[in-house]
């Protein structure tokens, strides 16, 4: 998608996805066959219900129907929510992500899989997995120590209410 309409969309789509309370991660446009597929991901600190992607693709819709920013190509139109496992960019990302378990590729070289406990501006207080019977250890390590981060799903891992009780 070039750089022009890609802003264009941002630009037409953002107030409206804002107005609903959530941040417009990202626009991807792409072919599908003879069609073009518009995939438009959004996400909020609460996480994004179905109900909610289902009302906004029906006004995202009529807001394109309204505007020229399609052009006269037919496109399939996706709004969702991001993966379990999505990359975490940006800091909001790794604020949503506090309790959860990241890998971490570092910028220095190797990976890193830990905890994220508490997030600020200048990077994160982490918990390292004890190996072996081990204890866990705190790490701290700064935005600019990590080169990618992606959240690892963990199927057995007790929520914390079921921890406590």
């Amino acid at each position: 998608m070039s750089t022009t309409q890609s802003d264009r969309l941002r630009g037409l789509l953002e107030p409206l996805v804002a107005a609903k309370g959530l941040d417009l991660e990202e626009i991807e446009l792409s072919k599908a066959g003879k069609r073009r597929m518009l995939r438009i991901v959004v996400d909020s600190d609460e996480g994004v219900e179905l109900d909610v992607c289902a009302e906004l693709s029906r006004e995202v819709s009529d807001l394109l129907d309204a505007s020229d920013v399609m052009g006269e190509d037919e496109y399939v139109l996706e709004v969702s929510s991001p993966g379990a496992d999505r990359p975490l960019s940006e800091h909001r990302h790794y604020v949503r992500a506090i309790g959860r378990l990241v890998k971490f590729q570092l910028a220095e070289g190797g990976e890193l899989i830990a905890r994220i406990l508490d997030v600020d501006d200048e990077g994160m207080d982490l918990e390292v997995p004890g190996v072996k019977g081990r204890k866990a250890t705190a790490r701290r390590i700064a935005f600019t120590d990590i080169a990618k981060a992606r959240v690892e799903i963990e199927f057995n891992r007790k929520d914390k209410k079921e921890e406590e009780a």
